[in-house]
């Protein structure tokens, strides 16, 4: 069933304020309204954010501005932003590092799979990144698992390396929350 699956779940998608990568943002936003879910973009800087295919992102809050204990995912988009305006955000690693004991789902596409290395919320986890000697060294240096894959989960950790991916990332995190969200609902019925 498609449609509903992620009804009453909120996502928040960080982006870079430039240099975003389109599909990235864009195909799995797409699929999460599809399924019913809220999004929420969040950026460092507020009014339009530009994509490397030129395409344009109006984020509804800053970084600053979000409570994790709000959203049941963080996804972080990817592309040549990244590593200027997220991996080093001292905002986002704090929510990422709510978010991780909360059991809430995190995710990073593309070059963002750094951000979760530096916020340290993946040593001993299994994630792919795109690949270049500085997310490698990101990954070793927050001792994480590389694999060369197109997207790896590894619990509710979920990453993917890059713009093809977009699309299979998108569904992975959507089965993810679904079943999350069948879960929750399973244990509250037995307690009815």
């Amino acid at each position: 069933m498609t449609g509903q699956r992620l009804s009453g779940r909120r996502i928040l998608m960080v982006i870079a304020p430039a240099q975003f990568r389109d599909e990235e943002l864009l195909e799995p936003k797409k699929l999460f309204l599809q399924e019913g879910a809220e999004v929420v973009i969040a950026a460092s800087k507020l009014g339009e954010a530009r994509g490397m295919l030129g395409g344009t992102a109006s984020p509804d809050l800053l970084i600053s501005d979000v409570n994790p204990e709000q959203y049941d995912a963080c996804v972080i988009v990817g592309g040549m932003g990244s590593p200027t305006h997220l991996w080093n955000d001292v905002e986002l690693h704090e929510i990422l590092r709510a978010m991780e004991p909360a059991d809430k789902v995190i995710a990073a596409i593309c070059l963002s799979g750094a951000a979760l290395a530096k916020a340290g919320v993946i040593e001993d986890r299994k994630v792919t990144v795109w690949a270049t000697d500085e997310s490698l060294a990101a990954l070793k240096e927050g001792r994480a698992i590389y694999l060369k894959e197109h997207v790896v989960r590894d619990g509710l950790i979920i990453t993917a390396d890059g713009p093809e991916a977009a699309t299979k990332f998108a569904q992975v995190i959507v089965e993810t929350l679904s079943s999350i969200h069948a879960k929750t609902n399973a244990e509250d019925a037995s307690y009815a």
